[in-house]
């Protein structure tokens, strides 16, 4: 199979090699404007649009039209956010040959004059608008991949609402074709009608400092005005204090145990775009709190499971962290946390109360770790003076999972 990138400018722009590959092919499978692009004299290949969802329907195409050369047309390069992916998943890299067209945004910054390895790259395309929160900050430069001629004013919406009106805002249609064209203007301003629904957001943030919204950082630990919470909210100097103990990497699973109102599984999936979060919540107003803060913090992929843990966790993928933030005396939750990880997974567990400290004083007499207790005091008005506040300390479990002991022939020798 052979997944060939298309600018729009279509046939015109493809290279001999590409050309070669979709007039030679006996099917050419892709969206219906790639494949309108196609002049049929020079492709003469059966046509066939993707259904949707698209993702389930390779394998049956690819059943349908074993034996055949097969073209699969893809917007730019298909490798990035393109079904370049989908394809290497389901089919296995080996069956593909790629032949790649420059992308949206090496087009965009070539206009722009900004470098691609300093650019964020956010996409919106069947995502919500929500993700580019977690790419704002003052000073930084954004490419939004659009979902179509709406998705413009609904960035200029968004910025206005998180406090980055006087960003500019740059719309780039067409890139690469005749038909290319730009328009701008800020966000706080924004009165364009939409426009061609193939286009390409730039962002220059500017943040509004008399914005209500609290500043946001990249480092875990945002303030606790950040959060809409009844209560039930890890603070935030604790929060740093438990992120750095869970250690998130790109890619990695958290379970969020008791949720309470996110923070944890929601400064777990900033730490980088791939991370993942399962926050874990019996209360349903709970439930549906942490959704709203996940969406205004920019990470609205957070999944939420309304239920009481353990029962709550069956079924759910396996974790590489796992934080207990809440009914950590309910039977059976730390057994089943445990027994979730694989080895090198970690566990970390806060906890206020005596009885839920007696459970992990055991626990790390039993699997060793790190014991901690995290006080943090506040200034405040004492009269005319000023005084410090104490707040509830917090006693904090982390532990990671050891690997399975394992006996070689020597060691049984030597106990022998």
């Amino acid at each position: 199979m052979t997944v060939v990138g298309l600018g729009a400018d279509g046939w015109a722009g493809l290279t001999a090699a590409a050309r070669s590959s979709l007039s030679s092919a006996e099917v050419l499978i892709g969206g219906p404007r790639q494949l309108d692009l196609l002049p049929s004299a020079e492709c003469p290949g059966q046509r066939v649009a993707w259904p949707s969802p698209l993702r389930p329907a390779v394998p049956k195409l690819m059943a349908e039209h074993a034996g055949r050369r097969i073209a699969v047309l893809a917007s730019g390069d298909p490798m990035f956010y393109g079904i370049g992916r989908a394809l290497a998943e389901e089919l296995g890299p080996r069956s593909l040959l790629v032949r790649p067209h420059p992308s949206s945004v090496s087009y965009a910054c070539a206009r722009l004059g900004w470098p691609v390895e300093d650019t964020e790259v956010v996409t919106v395309v069947g995502r919500p608008a929500a993700r580019l929160t977690a790419a704002l900050y003052d000073g930084r430069r954004v490419l939004v991949l659009s979902a179509g001629a709406a998705s413009p004013g609904e960035i200029a919406a968004l910025l206005r609402e998180r406090g980055f009106g006087p960003s500019r805002m740059r719309v780039l249609e067409q890139l690469g074709s005749e038909r290319e064209d730009a328009y701008e203007g800020t966000a706080d301003t924004w009165d364009h009608a939409p426009g061609d629904p193939l286009n390409v957001v730039a962002v220059d943030c500017r943040r509004d400092p008399a914005h209500a919204a609290p500043r946001l950082g990249a480092t875990p630990g945002l303030p606790d005005a950040a959060y809409e919470h009844d209560g039930q909210l890890t603070k935030r100097h604790v929060r740093a204090a438990t992120l750095c103990a869970l250690a998130p990497a790109p890619g990695e699973l958290l379970w969020d145990i008791g949720g309470g109102s996110g923070s944890i599984g929601i400064e777990w999936m900033r730490t980088h775009p791939s991370c993942r979060a399962v926050a874990v919540e019996r209360v349903p107003e709970r439930a549906a709190r942490i959704t709203r803060n996940a969406a205004a913090l920019g990470v609205p992929g957070l999944r939420v499971v309304v239920g009481a843990a353990p029962e709550a966790l069956a079924g759910l993928p396996a974790p590489d962290a796992v934080f207990i933030g809440g009914g950590l005396t309910a039977p059976g939750l730390l057994d089943a946390a445990w027994a979730a990880l694989a080895p090198g997974g970690r566990l970390v567990v806060n906890t206020v109360t005596l009885e839920s400290e007696a459970v992990l004083t055991d626990r790390y007499r039993r699997h060793g770790g790190d014991l901690v207790k995290l006080a943090v005091a506040h200034a405040v008005p004492v009269g005319g003076f000023t005084g410090w506040r104490q707040a509830m300390p917090v006693t904090q479990w982390s532990v990671t999972k050891p690997a399975r002991a394992t006996r070689t022939a020597t060691n049984e020798k030597d106990q022998t």
